[in-house]
């Protein structure tokens, strides 16, 4: 728990929500500030194929929602990729 009493989410938890989210994906989580509230994702899927970064984004943020809402995810840095094998 933080000081403001918001349960601390950790990096395996968010990836284990994204790989819920897009079962087909790599998925690499890091701490940027080690405060377990800012991260960068790292997410590779082929699913991505043909969909716009935008969407790509929106998959992210929609598995992530909760966490977000709640203040477990203060902010977030997403990457997303299509794997070469994919293109």
């Amino acid at each position: 728990m933080t000081s403001k009493g918001v349960k601390m989410i950790s990096t395996e938890e968010i990836e284990e929500i994204l790989q819920k989210a897009v079962p087909d994906a790599t998925v690499g989580v890091v701490d940027l500030t080690g405060t377990s509230d800012h991260f960068e994702i790292r997410i590779s899927s082929p699913s991505f194929k043909g969909t716009s970064l935008v969407d790509q984004h929106q998959v992210v943020n929609r598995a992530l929602k909760e966490p977000l809402d709640d203040g477990r995810i203060h902010a977030i840095k997403i990457k997303t990729f299509v794997p070469a094998k994919a293109s």
